[in-house]
């Protein structure tokens, strides 16, 4: 699954959702369970996740789909990553391979941008 953050600043809920390939309403449930996804909001009351929002929400779909960790589970272990320590040696090496994963991915689309 490749994962590309456009490059912009802003999003809306339906521009996350197709990022995720997950539905808005599940959007909004994490958003209400993780503290730690923010997001900005319009004079209309429209969400607006900034960049680290969504980099926030990929780590947390990953956590729940992927290593199927229960709510609590993910909870607890963002709280580990962003302690700096704590998370085991499978969790941290595919944590910290995601984050490298997704930063590849943003540079390859950059320089596919690029004409030579």
């Amino acid at each position: 699954m490749d994962v590309t953050i456009p490059e912009k600043e802003y999003f809306r809920i339906g521009e996350v959702s197709r990022i995720l390939g997950v539905e808005p309403y599940v959007i909004r449930y994490w958003e209400s369970e993780f503290k730690s996804v923010k997001p900005a909001r319009t004079k209309s009351d429209q969400r607006l996740y900034r960049r680290k929002d969504v980099q926030e929400l990929l780590i947390i779909k990953d956590l729940l789909y992927k290593e199927r960790f229960t709510i609590n589970g993910a909870k607890k272990q963002l709280q580990k990553v962003k302690k700096g320590g704590g998370e085991s040696g499978e969790g941290q090496s595919r944590t910290r391979l995601m984050q490298i994963r997704n930063g590849l991915l943003q540079i390859r689309e950059l320089v596919s941008r690029k004409e030579y």
